[in-house]
């Protein structure tokens, strides 16, 4: 059965989409069956899948809103191995529209229990929020992964998620735990980046990825291209750190890395 992982943090512009869509495309090319849902209104994964949003029938909304099967909104993509449930804008109001809904918390771990056996990862790229969509993921995942930006503003927020967490432990998903922190837009050369790495590992103790996403141009191109980063310039730094992340993150899940 594939293990789910949400990739989550309510706070924006953390590098959260650019994580999933790599850390994806990097563990389908080590031949790892792999489905990301993207069920972040604003789609960039989807595209930055090289999916064209505007020619898509069925989405993630329909998923949550009009109970379509999962199978039939799921899209075979060009990259090795990597399947995805795109997203549309319609999400941005489906929280609305399940406001009255049964179980409404659980409408994405149902949905997903018939093709969990397909595959051998599940990544769920969140809304930059803790709203009832967030709230499906993490009744839906077995773990949760934060990317935190090594930034001035790293950890605010950061409570608010792990109380969110908590919640979701004790009334939905007492099995969910987290998976690791994985540090982004890192630079060596300053100092701040220094102290926010020590102030996260503090925070997370055990859990923070040895492995840091740099800042890198070629990573911030790839998205306008449709294409992850290790289709796009695999030798870039951004592509070897997402490749090198990927083996830490395969490692410590007990899978050996295939090519």
């Amino acid at each position: 059965m594939g293990k789910t992982i949400a990739i989550v943090n309510q706070k924006g512009g953390v590098g959260k989409t650019t994580s999933a869509v790599n850390l994806a495309a990097c563990v389908g090319a080590f031949s790892y069956r792999v489905l990301l849902i993207d069920i972040d209104p604003q789609g960039n994964a989807t595209s930055g899948l090289g999916i064209t949003k505007r020619d898509l029938n069925r989405t993630a909304y329909d998923v949550l809103v009009n109970d379509t099967p999962v199978k039939e909104c799921i899209i075979h993509t060009e990259y090795k191995n990597v399947d995805v449930l795109p997203s549309s804008m319609n999400l941005a109001g489906a929280e609305l529209e399940l406001v009255d809904a049964g179980h409404r918390e659980a409408k994405l771990k149902t949905a997903l229990a018939p093709v969990r056996e397909e595959y051998d990862f599940i990544f769920m790229d969140c809304p930059p929020s803790l709203g009832l969509i967030t709230l499906n993921a993490l009744c839906a995942a077995d773990t949760v992964m934060v990317p935190i930006q090594c930034e001035y503003y790293a950890l605010e927020g950061l409570s608010q998620l792990m109380a969110t967490i908590r919640k979701v432990k004790q009334k939905y998903n007492p099995l969910i735990d987290i998976e690791g922190v994985l540090l982004t837009m890192y630079d060596g050369r300053l100092n701040l980046t220094e102290q926010v790495v020590g102030e996260v590992k503090r925070f997370f103790p055990r859990k923070v990825y040895s492995t840091a996403i740099p800042r890198n141009v070629r990573l911030s191109e790839a998205p306008s291209y449709g294409q992850p980063i290790i289709y796009y310039d695999r030798r870039s730094k951004g592509g070897e750190a997402y490749t090198a992340f990927s083996e830490e993150f395969l490692k410590q899940n007990g899978k050996r890395i295939k090519q």
